[in-house]
């Protein structure tokens, strides 16, 4: 069985969910299951594509904007759902089209990881599992992206790579914060919460190779 089969029959099968989010999740952070009704719905896809012959997801870098309340950080492509775009899969596809450059028809959907609620921004957000069965070339969307990153699946897998740090950001700090290290870029909160539960998906019965 392919990684990407494999991947998806993970994902129809009952999921790890809070339990594997909150092993990334700071102490501050987690509020549990509670998602009020005036959060705003948005769509986040986690895509995978193969180069230099193994699986690797694309993550954005976001632009300092200040309007934006996860300025700078590390997170999935993806946005507030929209009416037009009928569900949230649609959504994470539009989005993921506007920021990085890739061709929605060109992806195929595999499945959901478990619903995250993130109370700076009162999101509530349905991450999505995607694959496209080629490398794209990207084209970073230059009012919200600031950097594309393209990380390995055995990056992210690598116990070395979840490290600790204390986080300095504009409002307040954050002590003893847990995250993934990509070659000395900090991904952390919320997407390292669904990168999480998404590598043991992963890893779950995982067979090698594509």
């Amino acid at each position: 069985m392919s990684f990407i089969q494999n991947l998806e029959k993970n994902l129809q099968h009952p999921l790890p969910g809070q339990a594997a989010q909150i092993r990334m999740a700071h102490a501050a952070r987690y509020e549990g299951t509670f998602i009020p009704e005036t959060a705003t719905l948005a769509g986040v896809l986690a895509l995978f594509f193969p180069k230099n012959n193994q699986w690797n997801l694309v993550f954005i870098e976001r632009v300092a904007n200040p309007n934006d309340k996860h300025k700078g950080q590390i997170s999935f492509p993806g946005g507030r759902f929209d009416e037009q775009d009928g569900h949230s899969g649609q959504t994470a596809l539009r989005e993921a089209h506007e920021e990085v450059g890739v061709n929605p028809q060109d992806i195929t959907l595999l499945g959901e990881l478990t619903e995250l609620y993130i109370p700076i921004s009162n999101f509530h957000v349905q991450p999505h599992v995607g694959f496209m069965e080629y490398a794209p070339t990207f084209y970073p969307q230059e009012s919200e992206v600031a950097g594309i990153l393209e990380v390995p699946v055995d990056h992210l897998q690598n116990p070395q790579n979840i490290k600790r740090k204390d986080l300095m950001l504009s409002a307040f700090s954050l002590s003893d914060v847990p995250y993934f290290d990509l070659d000395g870029k900090v991904l952390w909160g919320a997407t390292a919460m669904m990168v999480s539960e998404l590598i043991e998906v992963c890893s779950r019965n995982a067979v090698a190779g594509q």
